[in-house]
């Protein structure tokens, strides 16, 4: 089975920001657990007295507004994130990046976090439909970090696994979303880094920690499938997904 984690960086509320992302990381079932460790061990590294209850989250971390962060030097920081992105990349290869970011203006009317979950609902299940078409017969369970979106997005999963999103319906995913908190899985911690990035690279032009990562987004034949700039305005866009797409 291959699961997906999940996580979102930006406010559909904050008008301050152009950008919602959700975006996260999917691996194999046996491969989770390594990644953990992983992080654990890093995690032991900053705070070796109580590793269990340091969380790696993205945004706290860049704004060092509280412990340990505030008492590390900015680049040092910065170091944090990027080793967090590193510990996925240098991982298994079959490990792929998912995420979706909404400009929000342009989709005025619509909420954003659902406009995402439903775009990379269906990501995922072509990921996995192809995967069916060599042979395989994975299928895949979604598991995000909890929020005031949980009962919201259990509705739809189940109705994009009954009637359908508007690119078809679901049928590869096991069972309904599960919702974990981000400090009981190291997994939604690395999806919040993966979210965090995506964020600075459309919200600010900040690639500095998308680049990390860029070439693990779900991709065949040279076009990027696992991530998604939902925009109606940016028609020339040169981000990597808007980019590919053009140029098939």
């Amino acid at each position: 089975m291959h699961l997906l984690y999940l996580d979102d960086s930006g406010s559909p509320a904050n008008a301050d920001e152009t950008y919602l992302v959700l975006g996260g990381i999917s691996v194999y079932e046996s491969q989770a657990d390594y990644l953990s460790q992983q992080l654990e061990e890093l995690a032991l590294k900053i705070q070796p007295t109580s590793p269990q209850t340091l969380e790696f989250h993205a945004s706290e971390i860049y704004a060092g507004t509280k412990e340990p962060w505030k008492s590390m030097r900015k680049e040092e920081r910065k170091a944090i994130i990027r080793q967090v992105l590193t510990t996925f990349v240098e991982s298994y290869d079959t490990a792929r990046a998912f995420a979706c970011a909404v400009k929000k203006i342009d989709f005025v009317g619509s909420d954003p976090m659902e406009l995402a979950f439903e775009d990379l609902c269906s990501r995922f299940n072509i990921f996995l439909l192809r995967g069916r078409e060599q042979g395989k017969r994975d299928r895949g369970l979604i598991i995000l970090d909890e929020s005031s979106y949980e009962t919201t997005l259990l509705g739809l999963a189940k109705n994009f696994r009954i009637i359908g999103t508007r690119w078809g319906v679901i049928k590869q995913l096991a069972d309904t979303p599960l919702f974990a908190t981000s400090t009981s899985s190291r997994l939604i911690q690395i999806a919040d880094h993966i979210a965090y990035a995506v964020f600075r690279r459309y919200n600010s032009g900040d690639t500095s920690y998308f680049d990390i990562f860029a070439h693990r987004f779900d991709a065949v034949g040279g076009i990027i499938h696992g991530l998604s700039h939902k925009t109606t305005s940016d028609r020339n866009c040169t981000c990597p997904a808007c980019l590919t797409r053009r140029a098939r």
